[in-house]
């Protein structure tokens, strides 16, 4: 079978139009993504990275220290959806927001949101980190997971409409104090 690359300029003025947030949620709740892993980013429909051993370890360790050191004025959501905008819908792997953010929907307003990054991180960067700045979320982080035995936090703070005003990188012998969220991490207690 002869596959044709899909060029804009071919299909002009017709377009490509973009899934809102609100119909992606109906055809999920339809069962039209059933047995898919998926987010919707930017009006797309993108397939979830497969959680590898240190993604999971390092999910199941985060998520339980932020729940022994945050009081019930916060929920901690790994994995959950986001309500970004119209026609983003991502689902970071480590989501903090005032306790009552999800009675609804999903939570629109996050205090700190986490990426994973052992085979994602281009698109963590590239894609989700200006859709989370375009929402406001107040900070960023991503963790590279992507060398054996290493690990560096990417912490993004003061979002603007294209991105974040300020990134810092820490190592083992720092410590993570997020702006928002009263705890600290020292990354050298990080799982690799």
């Amino acid at each position: 079978m002869l596959q044709a690359m899909l060029e804009l300029d071919d299909i002009q003025p017709c377009g490509i139009r973009p899934l809102r947030r609100a119909e992606y949620n109906e055809l999920g709740k339809r069962g039209a993504f059933e047995g898919e892993r998926i987010e919707l980013l930017c009006g797309h429909l993108v397939t979830m990275s497969p959680i590898g051993f240190r993604h999971r370890r390092i999910t199941t360790w985060l998520t339980r220290y932020l729940v022994e050191h945050l009081d019930q004025t916060f929920e901690v959501a790994p994995g959950l959806p986001f309500a970004a905008s119209e026609y983003s819908e991502p689902e970071p792997d480590m989501l903090v927001v005032h306790a009552d953010a999800t009675r609804d929907d999903h939570p629109a307003v996050a205090l700190l949101l986490m990426e994973f990054s052992d085979s994602s991180i281009r698109k963590d960067r590239k894609v989700k980190l200006p859709i989370y700045a375009e929402a406001g979320v107040p900070e960023y982080w991503i963790v590279d997971l992507s060398t054996d035995g290493e690990l560096t936090v990417e912490v993004y703070t003061d979002p603007t409409p294209t991105g974040y005003a300020t990134v810092a990188k820490y190592r083992d012998g720092d410590v993570l104090r997020p702006k928002l969220v009263p705890i600290e991490i020292r990354v050298a207690d990080l799982p690799r």
